[in-house]
């Protein structure tokens, strides 16, 4: 049995019917992608909070970045759970955080045993770090920490693996109370 071709008529709009057309594929259109874009409308981090920056040696690194900046460091502080010495300079709105390692085998002593000094990190400023922890694993990234620590400058942290995240360590931060 041969098939004979089917015949089709010849679909003629007017300029009002392909107006209505365009609208509603128009609409269609915009509906889905404000649907698709709808979680990425939220503000999750709010501002780089630091940079991070691995030293060897803190009263040198200090006075490298007295004279660098223009201003002392406004604050130091011992993070024992780290192992970490943290000193704190402002530079107009932004800050650095120059971290010594003070225990073997610590994670800024691997670093720079590693990769030498320079920066470390960059420290995003967020609202409720549990729910940006959870947000950040349902969309894939691998966390190093499973729950908030206390860290310095009245901070709750958290990092993000830099194997997730194209070779930059990510922290998030909470200011506490």
């Amino acid at each position: 049995m041969s098939k004979t071709p089917r015949k089709t008529k010849n679909f003629k709009a007017d300029e009002t019917e392909k107006a209505e057309l365009t609208n509603k594929v128009s609409e269609h259109f915009e509906v889905e992608v404000q649907r698709r874009n709808s979680k990425f409308l939220e503000v999750h981090f709010q501002k780089i909070e630091h940079i991070g920056i691995a030293v060897r040696d803190m009263g040198t690194a200090n006075s490298l970045y007295e004279k660098l900046l223009g201003v002392a460091s406004y604050k130091q502080e011992t993070v024992e759970s780290e192992g970490v010495i943290t000193s704190f300079f402002m530079a107009g709105n932004n800050k650095v955080e120059l971290l010594q390692g003070i225990k073997e085998g610590n994670a800024i002593s691997a670093f720079i045993e590693k990769k030498g000094e320079g920066v470390h990190h960059i420290a995003f400023e967020v609202a409720d770090i549990k729910s940006e922890m959870n947000r950040l694993k349902q969309e894939g990234f691998v966390l190093i920490n499973d729950e908030p620590k206390k860290g310095a400058d009245n901070k709750l942290i958290c990092f993000v693996h830099p194997k997730s995240t194209g070779g930059v360590l990510i922290e998030l931060c909470q200011e506490i109370g």
